[in-house]
């Protein structure tokens, strides 16, 4: 099924949000990190509505089980291999294997779409709190060391458990999307849209990434509060 057969989401309003013209059905998907909870049920679910999906990780061996495990046509690799048959990338390894990652993949990365989806955090003792890197966020980061690709943001408040969850049907939140190109945001859009629920939202530049980035800390503080999966939703929009 396309991008194009999903009906448009409505919003609170009672009007849905303008359709974009991206026909992402015939891209191929590689989850960077897909190994970890949140790489995993991004991969899973995306496969689930029939994208083709490809797990790196550090090595191939790791991907290969967990592609196995997951099923439903996915294949694991190492992160170049992936991310050399992808046309777009997603990225989900841990804030500390960031920087490290992506200059490996350069070259493996250059003229695709590559979405970072990583929440630099900290943890102590008061719970979880944003880390703001040098170069404003890590979106940012990945526009730098990737200067031959199109870098976008997205995916950041989705609950691992809830995505995993094969009993659970539709997602009921809102993806905040960010890039500096449309076209470049509304192909994330349409891939959001192929998860039934998820409704992908534009909400600024790479620049303002840190504090889409960092509200991850909150929701952590919500769902241990209120022992809940909490995510997002963008009202009159």
């Amino acid at each position: 099924m396309s991008s194009t057969d999903i009906p448009p989401t409505t919003a609170p309003s009672g009007q849905p949000l303008p359709e974009t013209a991206s026909d992402v059905s015939g891209q191929v998907v590689a989850v960077l990190g897909g190994t970890g909870p949140q790489g995993r049920g991004l991969a899973y679910r995306l496969a689930l509505a029939g994208q083709q999906v490809i797990i790196g990780s550090r090595t191939a061996e790791r991907a290969e089980a967990a592609a196995a495990e997951l099923g439903l046509g996915i294949a694991g690799f190492d992160n170049a291999q992936a991310a050399r048959r992808a046309d777009i990338a997603i990225v989900t390894v841990p804030w500390e294997g960031h920087a490290a990652t992506l200059e490996a993949l350069r070259g493996e990365l250059a003229g695709k779409l590559v979405i970072d989806s990583v929440n630099p955090l900290g943890f102590d003792a008061e719970g979880a709190y944003g880390i703001r890197p040098k170069e404003g966020s890590a979106a940012e980061q990945a526009a730098a060391l990737l200067p031959d690709s199109r870098v976008t943001a997205a995916f950041h408040h989705l609950s691992a458990v809830l995505l995993t969850d094969p009993a659970i049907e539709a997602i009921d939140t809102d993806v905040l999307v960010l890039g500096n190109t449309r076209s470049d945001t509304d192909i994330v859009r349409a891939l959001t849209a192929r998860i039934p629920g998820l409704r992908g939202v534009y909400a600024g530049r790479l620049r303002n990434a840190h504090q889409v980035e960092a509200l991850v800390a909150n929701l952590i503080s919500v769902n241990r509060r209120y022992k809940a999966h909490a995510g997002l939703r963008i009202t009159d929009v």
